[in-house]
């Protein structure tokens, strides 16, 4: 990931890309309008809540991630917008403790990618 969308999410914050055509916004890492295949782009920072809009919950974790289980990966609905991010939620190990439509929030970001806290 570019080190600017690292800093930005370090600080509780999403950085994405508006289309200078249409206006439609997208996570840092396209190319091209999805909606109108424009290449220009200028940068925007949402604030870093949402919901959630899905998880898996991990109890068998990838090598290097033993320490950190159980955990949920999870799909944030960025508040206000339709845009969706995922990252990591510690401490998560039944679906009971995070049902879908929970707020989170963006709290950080380490070798695991961006961390989310449930608010």
């Amino acid at each position: 990931m570019k080190q600017e969308f690292i800093d930005i999410v370090k600080s509780g914050k999403v950085l994405v890309k508006k289309c200078t055509k249409c206006e439609s916004l997208h996570l840092a890492t396209v190319y091209f309008c999805q909606k109108c295949g424009n290449k220009g782009f200028e940068n925007k920072i949402l604030e870093g809540t949402g919901t959630v809009a899905t998880y898996t919950i991990i109890t068998v974790p990838p090598a290097g991630f033993e320490k950190y289980t159980p955990y949920a990966w999870v799909v944030m609905k960025i508040d206000g917008y339709d845009l969706r991010i995922s990252g990591f939620l510690g401490g998560i190990s039944s679906p009971g403790q995070l049902p879908v439509g929970s707020k989170v929030k963006i709290v950080g970001y380490d070798d695991r990618g961006i961390i989310l806290e449930k608010q």
